[in-house]
């Protein structure tokens, strides 16, 4: 036996979506595909069915059933994973909220040098758009 205390090991609160909490780019999916697969095993199970006696209920390949079992989603799309849940009599309901992307803020622009800059520009005179990108290729923004 060891003379080492224990060492204390620090929590973090999740985000509630452990594909995010892992840094995922498609965890939001990710996260509804292991719902899913998770409602499709509690029907199995619930119902006694082996995966060759839902193949033969449903006609969905034994070896999905397997691959559902395993977690192996990667093959699955979200609409299919519903078919199998509706074809194993689960009646789903899927919620979508929409929230915007946090916006980047914006860069401060020197006034100053945005009128020193136009008063001494030879340009004829040009877009918005093409006036910023030419003040921002010269780095002058």
């Amino acid at each position: 036996m060891s003379n080492r205390k224990p060492t204390k090991i620090g929590t973090v609160r999740g985000s509630g979506n452990v594909f995010r909490d892992l840094g995922k780019p498609d965890a939001d999916v990710l996260q509804l595909k292991a719902l899913l697969a998770a409602e499709i095993v509690r029907a199995l199970d619930e119902q006694g069915l082996t995966v060759r006696k839902a193949q033969s209920r449903t006609g969905i390949a034994a070896a999905d059933f397997s691959r559902i079992r395993n977690a192996d989603l990667n093959r699955f799309t979200v609409d299919r994973l519903m078919t199998v849940a509706k074809q194993l009599g689960r009646d789903l309901n899927v919620a979508v909220t929409v929230r915007a992307k946090k916006r980047t803020p914006a860069k401060r622009v020197d006034v100053d040098a945005l009128r020193r800059f136009t008063e001494s520009s030879p340009w004829q005179p040009v877009s918005a758009g093409e006036f910023i990108r030419r003040m921002r290729d010269e780095d002058r923004y």
